[in-house]
């Protein structure tokens, strides 16, 4: 029979953990706008400058998807947050439980932390991945919109 196990992801998975985020692009149609690569994932998943921290899901030994993740901070809380940037189950793998386990692990990394709570985004269009959320609980926060400054606009911002 095979195991699904979850680990945390060790320097050794960054090809694996470039792989599925291209994947994600790809499924996102948005490879555009990746640009990240083994050297900065490295750097920013393992390094010094260490921000995020990944979870690996394998398959009787097979990677087959992951949940990238960093802490934030609620000032509402006075606690930190997690916040989940992409999980990911390769599309041959899903409904198969995989990606609710990921939550659990997670969940269960948020109260070793005394997070408050676990925040993501989703793409509107997705409809398959926010039915998803919402049979595992998650409430949709319809007065809240995602906003974004990038390098692009840093330009202006600086200058001032």
């Amino acid at each position: 029979m095979d195991t699904f196990e979850i680990r945390k992801a060790v320097p050794s998975d960054v090809p694996v953990i470039l792989q599925f985020i291209k994947e994600l692009a790809a499924f996102e149609k948005l490879q555009h706008e990746v640009v990240t690569t083994e050297a900065l994932l490295s750097t920013y998943l393992f390094g010094e400058k260490k921000v995020a921290s990944a979870l690996v899901g394998e398959l009787s030994g097979e990677a087959v998807g992951m949940a990238l993740y960093f802490y934030s901070f609620s000032t509402f809380l006075a606690r930190p947050g997690l916040y989940l940037e992409d999980l990911f189950i390769r599309p041959e793998f899903r409904s198969r439980g995989f990606g609710e386990m990921m939550i659990r692990e997670l969940v269960k990394i948020a109260v070793e932390e005394n997070c408050g709570r676990i925040e993501w985004a989703v793409l509107n269009w997705n409809e398959r991945a926010i039915q998803f959320y919402k049979s595992l609980g998650a409430g949709m926060m319809k007065d809240w919109t995602t906003c974004r400054l990038t390098e692009k606009n840093w330009g202006d911002l600086l200058k001032g």
